[in-house]
């Protein structure tokens, strides 16, 4: 593969197998953060290692690599709860899941590394080569998941990895060995399969997914890896290619391959045609099916939008742009959340302007349904998915309200978006909530999306709680007497919900 892992020292540690399982023993049980961290050490110590045999490498690698699955599996649950508890705790443990992977991916490939290149000795991994080419390719995509969850960069090494450790095992015909991966998991698998759920996982756009909303996706897709297929030519069933010559992420058939003997399609036999029942079935119960494999962590409607997410990305065919892109470059003001909205519309507010909060963003593409933008410098922690924006055009004096729907770091230091624009115009209101028996007298700040279409249906953003079913509310606007009738929440995210109201006008104010 890479040929770059080498490295001197001796008298290893581990070089004992009864002072290596006195390491493993030795292992915190109680403490899985401190356990990674210790494993992470271990593996690059082994893979620097260069009196090991590549046999006795190939070994120790996946003993350790054993060690840490459960508290692989632990803090991977811990790091999705502590993403509402708390910045630090957060990154303390991606730090250490992703090292752990990042660590055990690179202790695999020097094992491949060996066997390709002909070191001496590595006839001895000819045996265990599908075992180690499963292990390493589900390695390397669970640290592919793990750098999505923090929404990139995507360094090209790990893309030369997951090529080249795939190749080596197709030219040996060793792609489609079936093995168990680890002791005690039932099922199999081969190297084509742990390759494939790579692949398919990063075309499903995990940059447009929640990071719980990326774990359920990694699992489906695991859960009907058999349905995935990899093909030498094009067909409807395969509407992804990856060159298995390149350092670069799978693309879809929009943009089709150069003829190669090294690409290869990918997809679904049946389009994941399972999901469209399951979709259906959760519309209906409002219930997830035990099929799914996800407990009760996740909410149906969570799960629904993950599901019809995977559908979507899955098809033959890809949904045509409602809106065609142009390429333009100008630059964006940006307030952001639902209190920087509020800021921006309330000018006349001298509190509100001093302690207002800007950036400057450079628009890259815009269509009539949003913006593509680039985020030169990513300052605090607050860009994710679902953002509320409010976006003032260069040179226009009125602002847009947008959400981020994509997100991406080509770089630590900048960020990609892609952003929807749900008005045009926004006004600031003041809502009573209105019951059966009285109307309050305090009021719910509001926004008010598009207003001067105020008509048959709105569209209003509301904090979180501040509407319960069977509320109405009642507003006075331009003289008169109005009442907002919710119909339904469009979309419920942390500081605010976007709420699809009727408009009643009564009588006079």
């Amino acid at each position: 593969m890479l040929g770059i892992f080498n490295g001197t020292r001796a008298d290893h540690p581990l070089a004992d197998p009864r002072e290596a399982k006195r390491v493993l023993e030795a292992l915190p049980a109680s403490d899985a953060l401190r356990s990674l961290e210790e494993l992470a050490h271990w593996f690059e110590s082994v893979r620097a290692e260069a009196s090991f045999r590549p046999e006795q490498r190939a070994q120790l690698v996946q003993l350790l690599d054993e060690a840490g699955q459960a508290s692989a599996r632990k803090l991977g649950r811990e790091y999705l709860s502590a993403l509402r508890q708390g910045k630090r705790q957060e990154a303390r443990l991606w730090t250490a899941i992703h090292a752990f992977w990042q660590a055990s991916a690179l202790g695999y490939a020097t094992c491949l590394d060996a066997y390709a290149t002909g070191v001496k000795g590595a006839d001895a991994l000819k045996r265990s080569l599908p075992l180690l080419g499963a292990r390493a390719l589900r390695a390397m995509a669970a640290r592919l998941k793990w750098l999505h969850l923090r929404y990139g960069p995507i360094d090209q090494q790990l893309w030369t990895m997951l090529c080249r450790s795939y190749a080596l095992l197709e030219t040996k015909k060793l792609a489609r060995t079936a093995v168990v991966v680890y002791p005690g998991v039932s099922g199999e698998s081969t190297p084509e399969l742990e390759f494939l759920r790579a692949m398919m996982f990063n075309a499903c756009s995990p940059d447009s997914l929640l990071p719980e909303e990326i774990e359920i996706a990694e699992r489906v897709i695991a859960l009907w890896s058999a349905d995935l297929v990899l093909a030498l030519e094009h067909t409807p069933e395969t509407p992804y290619w990856i060159d298995l010559a390149q350092a670069a992420p799978p693309v879809r058939m929009a943009r089709p391959p150069q003829a190669s003997p090294t690409v290869r399609f990918f997809g679904t036999r049946r389009g994941f045609a399972e999901l469209d029942g399951l979709i259906g079935q959760i519309r209906k119960t409002r219930e997830i099916p035990s099929a799914l494999g996800l407990g009760g962590a996740y909410a149906p409607d969570t799960v629904l939008g993950v599901l019809e997410h995977l559908a979507d990305s899955c098809a033959p065919k890809l949904a045509e742009r409602r809106h065609p892109r142009h390429r333009v470059k100008s630059r964006l003001t940006i307030a952001w959340g639902f209190d920087g909205i509020l800021r921006v519309l309330r000018p006349g507010d001298a509190a509100a302007a001093e302690s207002a909060a800007f950036e400057s963003w450079i628009v890259d593409n815009v269509s009539v349904g949003g913006f593509g933008a680039l985020v030169p410098h990513v300052s605090g922690d607050w860009l994710r998915i679902g953002c509320l924006l409010a976006l003032q055009p260069e040179g226009g004096d009125n602002w847009l309200i947008g959400v981020i729907r994509r997100l991406s770091r080509p770089s630590l230091q900048q960020a990609a978006v892609g952003i929807q624009t749900l008005a045009r115009s926004a006004l600031a209101i003041e809502l009573r909530v209105q019951t059966s028996a009285s109307v309050s007298l305090d009021t719910e700040t509001a926004i008010l999306l598009d207003s001067a279409q105020l008509g048959g249906e709105v569209q209003v953003l509301l904090r979180p709680g501040a509407h319960a079913p069977g509320e109405t509310f009642v507003l006075d606007y331009k003289g008169l007497r109005t009442m907002l009738l919710p119909t339904s929440v469009v979309e419920r995210r942390s500081d605010y919900e976007l709420v699809r109201c009727r408009h009643l006008i009564r009588d006079a104010a």
